[in-house]
């Protein structure tokens, strides 16, 4: 009887999989979607009547039931590096050109691509099945997504074995929301009063980076496949077939794919498809022409950023024309003053444009925008609007110069130009204006990550007088703030939780937070990596801090005068009796692993494997990605592969989950 119900269960599970490769990848489905539900529950039933049958990579388990506390790290075994941009027909010729240098005459052929507007996403199979995926990042290393990526349909969780399968398979591919969910999602947020995302790119990214996966598997995100990175065995010869073969293995890789001879039939390939852009269920934002044959990509090789055989053709940005109502001045975390300028209501790029940034005031002046000029604006990017250019024969004639302020709008106090002479700045450090942005910089998501606590929210804060500093923060309480605008009790808990939660942030978060000029997250990074706590950073000397790599005199100079402010100071001072103890995540937990090669293999139920291998490194060991007889056992999980079988002929130790937690004491 369980023999049966086991044969049945992998029928369910080889059949559920075939229709997923119909329907996301060939784009042709053969039943409904309610025959569909019916074998997804026909399956879940018969995996909850026999759970000892559940296996990781089975279709009923793409969502994780268990929120992640954070997201780990994960370092790419090849770098995703960016791509250098096109903007013209003849930029792309000049591309062509340096190709056929590079190539010394011989015969080439491209590959082009729509450029989807999403989120990058590395995804790693080992013997099949779906391990690890993880975002770009720097390029070097990325967030650990994997339980975030299981729940988006369109990726396999195991490849299909009608394609040649490599022992390691990395797919680089884009992961987006279509049109229609977002609209779709933007409605629900909209009527739940929550602030709606500015595009479906923004929508995948927010998705993507949900410590739920429940919820992130509510947002119907899609991916398309378009590169390998670390891959055991070639899967093809060229781009062109490698893309075939990722069909086979079940993977979706963009229809509206094409190969061209030459640059010429590759800008008629560009060209058409800016005009017909606006058809598509999801957004792009230029097509990317690549090299066909990977040799030829070997030979033409990258300089440090971008690869030589590839590039990126941008559409031109899309304008509107809209007129200046008035010019405000805004006061940034450091005190640069930036002129905005407030704008008829304008559609641009899908979405209603209601302010465009100026800069500065040399961009002001060299443009001359005054209040009342009919102006050209664009998304910069295709996120930023920006005025591009003033028509002066349509200028109102009592239209005047703006005049540079001579005093900060927020505080009235001095400013004063950059010695550099572009930005000017509030010299007073207790500025309203500036505390407003410092506070919505440390609350950010790539800092102290507070949820819930926005820019409105902040507005209120900093002019009841409830908050004057960082540390402020953390003194309130939830009747001070019921009664504030959109403030009832249950959101009032729900922003002193999240402000509480961030007490024990990694140590470069609050770093990064304290807004120190010219420290951002990566050099936050590097910093918390190299002092042991915030009081060894505070009391480091600025020749200590210069010689540290990726440092150097200016970002030392600038730390070491930030920590010798007594007001700065007595913030830390306070922040440190308000509770906030940030934690030093490189630290070892302890030494139960210590001298150990552990290697992990399989699918298991409370790590993905890059968490599984950092609690290795938490527990004094070293992670290992292949077995050998230095190995000194295997943490295997469910459908542990060739790993296991080679670590049972070599007769190292292998344990199951369950013993691994008890040996790291985590049970």
């Amino acid at each position: 009887m369980v023999e049966d119900i086991k044969k049945r269960i992998e029928r369910l599970r080889n059949e559920i999989r075939r229709h997923d490769y119909l329907y996301y990848v060939l784009n042709q489905p053969e039943i409904s979607d309610r025959q569909y539900d019916k074998l997804f529950a026909e399956l879940k039933a018969l995996e909850q009547a026999e759970p000892h049958l559940l296996t990781g990579d089975s279709p009923t388990q793409r969502v994780s039931g268990r929120p992640l506390e954070a997201f780990a790290s994960i370092r790419h075994a090849v770098a995703m590096l960016s791509m250098d941009n096109a903007l013209t027909g003849d930029e792309l010729r000049a591309f062509d050109e340096r190709v056929a240098k590079g190539l010394a005459g011989g015969d080439y052929d491209y590959v082009v691509e729509l450029k989807i507007d999403g989120l990058a996403i590395s995804l790693r199979y080992e013997d099949g099945l779906l391990v690890t995926a993880a975002t770009r990042g720097d390029g070097e290393a990325g967030d650990d997504v994997t339980a975030n990526v299981r729940t988006i349909k369109a990726i396999p969780l195991v490849l299909l074995s009608n394609g040649k399968i490599p022992g390691v398979l990395e797919v680089r591919g884009e992961v987006y929301m279509p049109e229609k969910s977002f609209l779709e999602l933007n409605g629900l947020r909209e009527e739940a009063g929550e602030p709606v995302f500015a595009n479906p790119r923004n929508a995948a990214a927010g998705s993507l980076k949900l410590l739920d996966a429940r919820i992130t598997a509510a947002r119907n995100l899609a991916f398309f496949a378009y590169a390998t990175g670390e891959v055991s065995v070639p899967l093809a010869q060229n781009h062109w077939q490698s893309l075939a073969q990722f069909r086979k293995l079940g993977l979706p890789v963009n229809p509206n794919t094409k190969k061209a001879d030459n640059i010429d039939q590759v800008i008629d390939f560009c060209l058409g498809w800016a005009e017909k852009k606006e058809k598509l269920d999801y957004q792009i934002d230029g097509m990317v022409v690549k090299v066909n044959r990977f040799d030829q990509q070997d030979s033409l090789g990258a300089t440090g950023r971008a690869p030589r055989w590839c590039i990126a053709y941008k559409f031109p940005a899309e304008q509107a024309e809209t007129i200046v109502g008035t010019i405000d001045v805004q006061v940034g975390k450091s005190g640069i003053l930036t002129p905005v300028a407030n704008l008829a209501p304008v559609q641009l790029a899908g979405t209603t444009v209601k302010r465009a940034s100026l800069h500065n005031f040399d961009e002001l002046n060299r443009l001359d925008v005054r209040e009342g000029d009919t102006v050209i604006i664009e998304k910069a990017g295709e996120i930023i609007p920006q005025v591009v250019q003033v028509k002066p024969e349509l200028r109102p004639a009592d239209a005047k110069p703006f005049e540079i302020p001579k005093k900060c709008p927020d505080c009235r106090a001095e400013v004063a130009r950059d010695e550099a002479g572009v930005y000017i700045r509030c010299m007073n450090p207790n500025c309203p204006g500036r505390l407003k942005e410092r506070l919505k910089y440390f609350a950010g998501r790539g800092q102290m990550d507070i949820e819930n606590l926005g820019s409105a929210l902040i507005e209120q804060l900093v002019e009841t007088g409830l908050v004057k500093n960082f540390a402020d923060l953390y003194k309130l309480t939830s009747d001070k703030l019921v009664g504030l605008e959109r403030m009832a009790e249950k959101s009032a808990a729900n922003v002193i939780k999240a402000i509480a939660d961030s007490k024990t942030q990694p140590l470069w978060r609050l770093i990064a937070a304290l807004g120190i000029r010219h420290i951002g997250g990566q050099s936050a990074q590097i910093l918390a990596g190299h002092f042991a706590s915030l009081d060894a950073l505070m009391d480091a000397d600025e020749e200590a801090l210069s010689q540290i790599d990726q440092v150097g005199p200016i970002m030392a100079k600038s730390v070491y005068e930030y920590f010798r402010n007594p007001e700065n100071r007595g913030v830390i001072n306070a922040l440190t009796a308000a509770g906030v103890k940030p934690r030093r995540s490189e630290n070892r937990r302890s030494d139960k692993l210590a001298g150990k090669t552990v290697v992990v293999t399989g699918t298991l139920e409370n790590f993905t494997r890059q968490q599984a291998e950092y609690a290795v490194t938490q527990a004094g060991g070293k992670a290992a990605s292949s077995v050998s007889k230095k190995t000194d056992f295997v943490l295997a999980g469910a459908n542990p592969g060739s790993k296991l079988d080679k670590a049972l002929s070599l007769g190292i130790k292998v344990l199951n989950e369950k013993e691994f937690l008890r040996l790291i004491g985590r049970e």
